[in-house]
């Protein structure tokens, strides 16, 4: 019977197989949970940049849209809209000069109109960026007809605010 008890004691030792294999499932399925949960939180960062990359664009792209559309029977209200998306010193630049360009385009009784034909994002981190956009404008005043389309390039930098993203600088490239 002795050799019946170190059998018994042996069974009560060992681990069964199906326990080992339960405890490897659970390990694996552990590792596959935090796996999963680490590619999520990769892709939740990911969209959000991108989500951030695409306003910048957008506030970009209206920005063009607002600098080169000018219309002297309501130039109050377009350089209003530029300064209610721009921030710091090109804001307050902008405002500075604000006055002898409205006297100016309502005195030609100039009307121009920028469209955005290209634009996209050159550099930016997580609060800023820097986004090339091409315009093509036409001008038309009271003294000359309108003009054939011109084109422009410009970097626009955008930054985010506490009020959203705004844009920090316009500068035109050649």
């Amino acid at each position: 019977m002795a050799g019946h008890a170190d059998s018994a004691e042996r069974i009560a030792v060992r681990p069964s197989n199906t326990r080992t294999a339960a405890v490897a499932g659970l390990v694996v399925l552990a590792a596959l949970g935090g796996l999963l949960g680490w590619f999520g939180y990769q892709n939740h960062q990911e969209r959000e940049a991108q989500t951030r990359r695409d306003t910048f664009v957008q506030v970009a792209r209206q920005a063009a849209v607002n600098l080169t559309t000018v219309n002297h029977t309501d130039i109050d209200a377009a350089m209003q809209r530029i300064l209610d998306q721009s921030t710091g010193d090109f804001h307050d630049e902008f405002q500075q000069r604000y006055q002898p360009f409205t006297d100016a385009v309502r005195q030609m009784q100039s009307t121009s109109e920028g469209t955005v034909t290209e634009a996209g994002l050159e550099s930016g981190t997580a609060d800023q960026a820097d986004v090339l956009v091409t315009v093509s404008m036409t001008t038309t005043s009271a003294t000359a007809p309108q003009t054939e389309p011109r084109g422009w390039r410009m970097r626009i930098s955008v930054r985010q605010t506490d009020d959203g993203a705004k844009i920090s600088n316009v500068a035109f490239v050649p």
